[in-house]
Order: C-alpha cells, then sequence, then structure tokens
C-alpha cells in the first residue's frame, strides 16, 4: 500500500454511523487488511491495493462541517479494513481533528503496536473499539487466517496502561466463539482492566456473503448458523459477571 502522510487509502465513508462508537458519527472506512476473517461481511476492504485516495484536510473539512451533528457524544471513527495499516497518516489526521475539538475513535483489531500506532495512541485516540478475534491461538487462526501470537492482547494491555477509554468488540458465533468457556475465558482475562467501558457482542449474521461470491472467494462459514435470541441472552449473562456495561449489537 503506497501511502504518505497526508493521504489516506479509503474504502469508503458513512455521514451518520450511529453503530461505531458513541454518538452520532462520521466513519472512514479505510482499505486494507492483513487478515481474512471467515465471517468479514466487508471483504472488498481486505485488498491493500485498492481504495480513493484522501487528502486528510479534506476529510477534517467534512468532518467540521458535521460538528453540528456531532453534539456532545459524536465525532469521528476510524474503522476498515485494518486502520493501522495506515497509522503513520492517521496521527496527522487525528491530531487536526482533535484541534477542531472533535472526538476520535479508532475500530481496530489490534495486531500492530509500532512506533505509530504507539503515538497515535497516547496522543490521540480519544477512544479504541478493540476487536477479540478469538481467545486461543488456534481459534484465531482458523477464522482469521493469520497468527496472532498475543498480538491483540498486548495491545490491550498497553491500552490499559495508558489508562485511556477501550471498548471491546466479540463476534458470536454459535460452537466457534460463542461458548460459555470463551466467554468466560474473555471475562477471566479482562475482568481487572480499569479502562474498559463496555463490552459490544456482535451477533453473527450472513450479510456479506454476497460480496464474498462476487469477488470469487469461498465464504467458509455458509453452515454457521445465526444466534437464537436466548444464546445472545445467555451470552450477555454471562458477560455481565466480569462487565458493568455488556450490549449486544
Amino acid at each position: 500500500m503506497k501511502t504518505t502522510d497526508n493521504i489516506l487509502q479509503v474504502h469508503s465513508l458513512e455521514s451518520f454511523g450511529t453503530h461505531d462508537g458513541p454518538g452520532i458519527r462520521m466513519v472512514v472506512f479505510l482499505q486494507g487488511c492483513k487478515l481474512r476473517c471467515q465471517y468479514c461481511h466487508n471483504p472488498d476492504t481486505i485488498n491493500t491495493h485498492g481504495g480513493t485516495a484522501y487528502d486528510i484536510e479534506t476529510l477534517v473539512q467534512r468532518a467540521v462541517r458535521m460538528k453540528s451533528y456531532f453534539g456532545v457524544h459524536g465525532g469521528v471513527t476510524v474503522s476498515g479494513g485494518e486502520p493501522l495499516l495506515q497509522a503513520k497518516s492517521l496521527i496527522p489526521f487525528f491530531k487536526r481533528l482533535k484541534e477542531e475539538g472533535i472526538h476520535t475513535n479508532l475500530d481496530t483489531n489490534g495486531r500492530l503496536l509500532n512506533h505509530p500506532t504507539k503515538e497515535l495512541l497516547d496522543n490521540y485516540a480519544d477512544l479504541v473499539m478493540l476487536d477479540i478475534k478469538h481467545m486461543n491461538e488456534d481459534g484465531f487462526q482458523k477464522l482469521a487466517g493469520a497468527k496472532n501470537k498475543d498480538t491483540t492482547f498486548n495491545f490491550a494491555k498497553y491500552r490499559e496502561t495508558s489508562g485511556k477509554k477501550m471498548w471491546l468488540r466479540y463476534v458470536l458465533i454459535p460452537e466457534l466463539t460463542n461458548t460459555p468457556e470463551l466467554l468466560h475465558k474473555l471475562g477471566n482475562y479482562f475482568k481487572d482492566y480499569k479502562t474498559i467501558e463496555k463490552i459490544e457482542l456482535q451477533p453473527y449474521h450472513k450479510l456479506g456473503i454476497h460480496k464474498w461470491e462476487a469477488l470469487g472467494w469461498d465464504y467458509e462459514l455458509k453452515e454457521a448458523r445465526e444466534n437464537t435470541q436466548e444464546e445472545i441472552d445467555a451470552a450477555v449473562a454471562i458477560l455481565n459477571q466480569y462487565f458493568k456495561n455488556v450490549k449486544a449489537n
């Protein structure tokens, strides 16, 4: 992926997002991801050579024009793909947003913790939404198509040390990620974290299958079923034992 510090490779933009952080948000979906999650509902964001080049200031001014809609809690969320592949460019982007008094949120899988990422986290990311793919290494590799080697957990530890706000996101796939054992493991691992404000559970759905087919890719979870409401409620009940704010989207 070819980038310069004042350019972001963007897959798409959403003006009035309500599921990507607090309040009403402008959501910038960046192009490129090193994972190939079996349940990805935007597989067209994976290719690191796609997207449209946007000048950072153009995006900032778009956000400024929306400030009246953001209100007290809203702002800008950068998602993907995996936004930290473009961390160097996110630093000046988030810096400018904060200069304009706009709340910044980073939606990430947390597998990159290099110097640009640390600078972004330390100085410019008001909130991080961290996607926990799986609590076991074998399960992670099967779902995401790559090794994790505790990188996501190291990222979480770094954010916790900073004392800055974090949400966790976890996709519920019956028998694969939505099991009592895994949910208790998630709870026990993160129960003492002080920075976690919310756990967001994402019930599994198949809305992205047509995108996989359009790309000519095999969708490996065709046989997976969606959660029943009882299963979703049970998952929430388990995590409520560990966290104060658990929500199923």
